[in-house]
């Protein structure tokens, strides 16, 4: 049985946090290595020192034995409390010296053979030892002060650099997301005779390719919006000069075609002002559920059959005209390349528009609606989603695509939902401007049996 994984906190992967523990982990490292050698070193001189002195005064308490003396008057044959070790040490015929502790002071032994007997002097050890003792003190706290300094050092330079990272991060998230005004400017990329480091020389790779892709864009959609001002001229002389042939299969196949030429025609400017970023909208309140009531009987006005469900109704603050079309495009496209039937649904801010047919193409669902790309049988430009896209974006709605769990394609637009203010009296939404629909608030499912009318204003 495998076991899972763990992982850490997601601050855990950022730079900076791999960089302040680097630092940290070498600072102790070399620290502690420091420590170690200072500590060595002082330990053993302050050792040999006290050794030194040991032994000393055992080889004058030596003479003084072998002269049948007694040295200062202590005795230094078999002394009590005399380490085991250096006893047999001793017993051995060699001389030793050995730290003990006696009556819980530090105590410097030094002993040799006398006459198969010990002879044994010991000193004071405690100033050595608490030497020794202040000395690790030191050094661990000049490590611990010479690690914070460094860490902190470390921290405020790795800051630095993780911030124009960031930086570079968020225009690049901002170009990606259509801002292509977004630069990073950094000030070392300004002066080439500067020196740059490594990212700077991104920020500048950065700049340079958001440059040239928004000059390849302006262009693009400068050609775009040319072509449609250029075909407009000779469209509407070509769909005059259609109205004047006479009447049969021939003159109806040349106005279809030229319909078709208008629409698409009219779609390509479209995308060339949302492309631009021109468009502006006309908010203002209104009740969802009449509106998409009244995309409906327009479709069905198209010979589109189309079924209405009202969940939940709420007021909206958007732009009817866009969301119209918004909501018009998902209907033709869910007649266009679904099967019936097609079920416009209304809950809350959410509007989903759904058909049973075979759902929405792969590439779709994962790169989004692609313009002059369609995959059911040829039908189409690939325009109509993508305006729905784009005027969605407009209206700051949420539109999104995915398959039913029971089979058919499924569009949800979620819009901005209007929230009365507290201090009106009656709690409710303003007018929603003359000539809007209004209906009833009801809870159970409502059908659009109703005669269809084809209204005025629709702008396709």
């Amino acid at each position: 049985m495998r076991l899972p994984r763990l992982r850490g906190p997601a601050w855990t992967a950022t730079l900076t946090w791999k960089a302040a523990v680097f630092i940290t982990v070498m600072c102790c490292a070399l620290a502690a290595l420091l420590g170690a050698l200072v500590h060595v070193s002082v330990t053993r001189q302050t050792v040999d020192q006290a050794r030194e002195k040991a032994l000393s005064k055992l080889a004058a308490v030596t003479d003084a034995y072998e002269a049948g003396e007694s040295a200062d008057g202590s005795p230094a044959v078999d002394p009590p409390g005399l380490p085991a070790g250096l006893r047999e040490l001793a017993l051995g015929g060699q001389r030793g010296t050995m730290v003990s502790d006696v009556e819980g002071r530090p105590t410097m032994w030094a002993a040799g053979p006398a006459d198969g007997r010990v002879l044994a002097v010991r000193i004071d050890y405690t100033l050595s030892a608490q030497t020794i003792v202040g000395l690790d003190r030191a050094i661990v706290g000049s490590s611990a002060l010479a690690i914070g300094a460094t860490l902190l050092a470390g921290a405020f330079s790795v800051t630095r650099v993780t911030r124009r990272l960031h930086l570079t991060a968020q225009v690049a998230r901002r170009i990606g997301a259509g801002d292509l005004d977004a630069r990073v400017n950094d000030p070392r990329t300004r002066d080439p005779s500067r020196g740059q480091d490594e990212v700077a020389t991104v920020s500048g790779a950065l700049d340079t390719m958001a440059a040239t892709l928004q000059d390849k864009l302006l262009s693009e959609q400068r050609f775009t919006a040319d072509v449609a001002h250029e075909l407009r001229t000779p469209l509407t002389g070509l769909s005059a000069a259609a109205e004047l042939l006479p009447p049969g299969r021939p003159a109806e196949l040349v106005r279809d075609r030229v319909r078709r030429m208008r629409a698409l025609t009219e779609d390509l400017l479209e995308i060339s002002r949302l492309d631009a970023g021109r468009e502006t909208v006309d908010l203002d309140v209104h009740d969802l559920a009449p509106l998409a009531e009244r995309v409906v009987r327009m479709a069905g006005a198209g010979g589109s059959e189309t079924e209405l469900t009202v969940v939940r109704g709420a007021c909206v603050e958007t732009d009817k005209r866009r969301l119209e079309r918004v909501l018009g495009n998902l209907i033709g496209n869910a007649h266009r390349h679904g099967a019936q039937p097609v079920v416009v649904s209304v809950d809350g801010p959410v509007v989903s528009v759904r058909d049973h047919g075979a759902g929405y193409p792969r590439y779709l669902l994962e790169h989004g609606p692609q313009r002059f790309r369609t995959e059911s049988g040829g039908r189409g430009h690939g325009l109509g989603l993508t305006i729905a896209v784009g005027q969605a974006a407009v209206l700051g709605a949420e539109l999104e695509f995915a398959d039913a769990p029971d089979g058919g394609a499924l569009a949800r637009l979620t819009l901005p939902e209007y929230a009365p203010l507290a201090g009106r009296p009656d709690g409710t939404a303003p007018a929603s401007g003359p000539g809007t629909p209004t209906a009833p608030a009801t809870g159970g499912d409502q059908s659009t049996d109703m005669p269809h009318t084809m209204s005025p204003d629709r702008r396709t």
